[in-house]
């Protein structure tokens, strides 16, 4: 069974080991995590405590948890926006606030659950039975272009372009600014966040992460900017962009540093501005270049037109 791995370092928490990581560990129960401890899956300073063991505070916690197991996914007539279709891929336009895959939290209304109704068996099932199909994923607030596999082989093949960087993303953002540097490199590793586990962070212990970068257009308050990616490290684009100081509008986790947008901008912002605009990769089995497009969503041309342009 797989299983993942978080580590927690506490920034001042204080209190009962169980009442300490039901706060932190919000998609899961007490009674969960007090059976986690009983099942020694939870290491505080890499030692084995009880549910009523009392932190101080400056602790290092890892919990391993088990990936759920599901045996079936239900399937549900969700609205697929498909772009390009053959016998063996699928690219959907993916709309923003739409879970990719079903998860401990979201068993059902993702991506997949309307796949299947879609295409029924028709999908890979090399990545796991809760994956079918998925070669990477897109977070549920971002929007845009996503690449299914209906067999294995081609999930092989993508999943080998996505390694060799063959396989191209480049993404539309509106983050806080201006940018003074019109285009550049964001080099730096990117890891999970010892401090917050929904977060991940710049790190030197991280593994290497490239965002290439070029602002469209500055304003008052934002700026317009394109993005391609060259590695895909969870949430990279968010990370990088909050690492130089501009974190993208409507952001929910990464704001750290953050000179808050005034007025109505940021109060009537549905999520945060990111949106995987292009896409090209070499079809598996034609060997065709393959490249596409998904127009600006409504809600980017609606923030850009409210804001003001640099004179």
């Amino acid at each position: 069974m797989k299983q993942e791995t978080i580590e927690l370092k506490l920034d001042g928490q204080q209190g009962r080991l169980d009442k300490v990581l039901s706060i932190e560990l919000t998609d899961y129960s007490r009674t969960q995590i007090q059976q986690l401890i009983k099942e020694e899956k939870v290491l505080v300073d890499q030692k084995i405590e009880k549910a009523n063991y009392k932190l101080n505070g400056t602790e290092r916690i890892e919990i391993t948890i088990p990936e759920p197991e599901v045996t079936t996914i239900e399937a549900e007539n969700i609205p697929l926006d498909i772009v390009y279709e053959d016998d063996d891929v699928l690219v959907i336009n993916k709309a923003a606030g739409i879970v990719v895959h079903p998860s401990k939290g979201h068993r059902n209304g993702t991506i997949v659950n309307g796949l299947v109704h879609y295409l029924g068996s028709n999908l890979s099932d090399r990545e796991s039975m809760v994956r079918p199909g998925i070669v990477h994923r897109i977070d549920k607030d971002t929007s845009g272009l996503m690449i299914v596999a209906k067999n294995d082989f081609t999930h092989q093949a993508l999943s080998e372009q996505l390694m060799d960087r063959s396989l191209g993303r480049t993404y539309l953002a509106i983050v806080n600014g201006p940018i003074e540097i019109p285009q550049g490199i964001i080099e730096v590793p990117i890891g999970r966040d010892i401090h917050h586990r929904t977060r991940f962070s710049v790190t030197e212990s991280g593994k290497a992460a490239y965002t290439i970068y070029e602002v469209i257009e500055n304003y008052k308050q934002a700026a317009l900017v394109k993005a391609e990616l060259k590695t895909g490290r969870t949430h990279q684009i968010r990370v990088h962009f909050e690492y130089i100081g501009h974190p993208i509008v409507g952001d929910p986790i990464y704001r750290t540093g953050l000179a808050e947008m005034r007025g109505s901008i940021v109060k009537e912002s549905s999520g945060q501005y990111l949106h995987a605009s292009e896409l090209h990769f070499i079809h598996p089995r034609t060997h065709e270049e393959i490249s596409l497009n998904a127009p600006m969503p409504p809600k980017f041309i609606d923030l850009i037109n409210r804001l003001e342009k640099i004179e």
